[in-house]
């Protein structure tokens, strides 16, 4: 009976501690102070976290994400960068890079001191400069944020100062941010822990500008952010982190200890996300043939791409096939066919080369009209179905 109770109770134990173990393996979703937050994954396209992350609110300074975007965008597309005079109107109140009248400077060196020290002069430089007016400027953010796809925000001023009608949401701002970080020149600018503006006059000035968001220095995956503040908004920052391959991007507005919720926000992401790599089986991909030895063509896939996964979730990965419907002979062993692209609940995760697995040669026999027909609407079929057959996992 004695070693019973004790089999029993080891193994109540046993089971006990595997509860524990089990639950605390799991990712518990951290308690934001923010009035409204969200955890956007870019590897996905989905909102880990959220609350009142649809809500209309006041943005603050985290507007010059959008103004830096069209700034760079406006120069990249010119063959020499522009060169932006001060004038009176550009100056603001709150927040400036203190730039005086008659100062010149490239337009990459303002946008750089604007996100370093969140200058509203700054903002307002750009755009005067960009859009040849606040009301003209106003319009481009708009625009871009309908293309964008956004229907929740509305920009009236460069540089966040409270304004009737100024407003996003907490998930708006986690996409523009996702956009300016495909940009390189954002990313390098917006990731630097301070910059040196060089100014074309006077000549030979410089000013060195510190980067206001802690996280670069204090969350070693931190790679950019905006930080924002007004009496309307509270404390607003959006902050986007990178591990491993995957990219997260964290939006709190009305937070009074944002600096520890986007740690702990990003923490839970990369707590709960991995990135596992495709083994798809294309081994049945095939080609049809036109004027062939053999009417069908072997096909090889190229290396496949790391997806980001949430736990034992294999993600929902779909296949889109470029390779045309039929290829002509002659054709050569390891001749590029086209490629495969992956997308991850939508969003392109990588793409993979498709190249010839054989050599066909051409068909020197005589054939007929109507041979020659036959063959090439048979081709044209079975191209079609290997076109667009789903591959296994």
């Amino acid at each position: 009976m004695k070693k019973l109770l004790k089999i029993v109770s080891c193994f109540l134990v046993i089971c006990a501690a595997m509860f524990f173990f089990g639950y605390a393996a799991e990712a518990e979703e951290p308690a934001v102070s923010a009035y409204a937050y969200a955890l956007y994954c870019v590897n996905t396209g989905e909102f880990l976290l959220s609350q009142n992350a649809d809500e209309r609110l006041p943005m603050a300074s985290t507007t010059k994400i959008m103004t830096a975007i069209l700034g760079i965008e406006a120069f990249q597309s010119d063959n020499e960068e522009t060169v932006v005079t001060i004038t009176p109107e550009m100056y603001a109140e709150g927040s400036s890079m203190y730039l005086a009248a008659g100062e010149q400077l490239p337009m990459s060196e303002l946008v750089g001191g604007m996100l370093m020290v969140s200058g509203n002069d700054a903002a307002n430089a750009v755009a005067l400069t960009v859009g040849g007016s606040f009301e003209g400027f106003s319009e481009l953010m708009n625009e871009k944020a309908r293309s964008l796809g956004l229907e929740n925000t509305n920009f009236v001023t460069p540089s966040g100062l409270d304004a009737e009608g100024h407003y996003t949401t907490a998930c708006d701002l986690a996409k523009i941010m996702a956009y300016c970080m495909e940009n390189n020149m954002f990313r390098e600018i917006d990731s630097s822990p301070s910059i040196t503006v060089n100014f074309v006059s006077p000549s030979g000035k410089t000013q060195t500008y510190y980067n206001e968001n802690r996280l670069i220095r204090e969350y070693e995956y931190c790679v950019a952010g905006k930080t924002g503040y007004t009496d309307k908004a509270g404390r607003t920052l959006v902050s986007c982190a990178e591990k491993d391959g995957i990219r997260l991007i964290a939006v709190t507005l009305g937070d009074p200890d944002d600096w520890n919720d986007h740690k702990n926000m990003f923490d839970y992401g990369f707590g709960l996300l991995s990135l596992e790599k495709l083994e798809m089986d294309f081994t049945s991909l095939t080609a049809a043939v036109v004027g062939g030895e053999k009417d069908e063509l072997k096909l090889n896939v190229g290396e496949q791409p790391a997806v980001c996964v949430d736990g034992d979730s294999d993600g929902n990965v779909t296949v889109e096939y470029e390779i045309p419907r039929f290829v002509y002979a002659p054709v050569s062993e390891g001749t590029p066919i086209g490629c495969l692209k992956y997308y991850n609940n939508g969003v392109l995760a990588g793409q993979s080369e498709v190249t010839a697995a054989e050599t066909i040669a051409y068909n020197e026999a005589p054939t007929s009209f109507l041979e020659n027909t036959i063959s090439f609407f048979k081709s044209l079929c079975a191209g079609r179905q290997a076109a667009t057959g789903e591959p296994r996992r």
